[in-house]
């Protein structure tokens, strides 16, 4: 019980910490909302737009896929009944 308490805290300091770093940004990662406000006024919004969900894709379609193949595993594993590898069929 106290190594679960243990492992919970260090989760908890791991989140606050991560929440602290993402409120506390960089100077140079705030210098781009100028490139980015200047690149919208020169190509426009609509290209900007269609720019990201073309470079969105590829991200997305590898986590669906592995995903898939997650999923697809697990329900083959489960139908085969090899979820639980050290309890045999009609052993209690």
């Amino acid at each position: 019980m106290k190594a679960l308490r243990t492992n919970g805290l260090f989760y908890v300091t791991l989140a606050v910490i991560a929440v602290i770093l993402a409120l506390c940004p960089a100077e140079e990662a705030a210098a781009q909302c100028a490139m980015c406000r200047s690149a919208v006024s020169n190509a426009g919004a609509k290209a900007m737009n269609l720019a990201i969900l073309v470079l969105l894709i590829p991200p997305v379609a590898m986590f669906c896929s592995v995903f898939a193949v997650a999923y697809r595993f697990r329900k083959a594993r489960e139908d085969d009944g090899l979820t639980n590898p050290t309890r045999r069929s009609g052993q209690p």
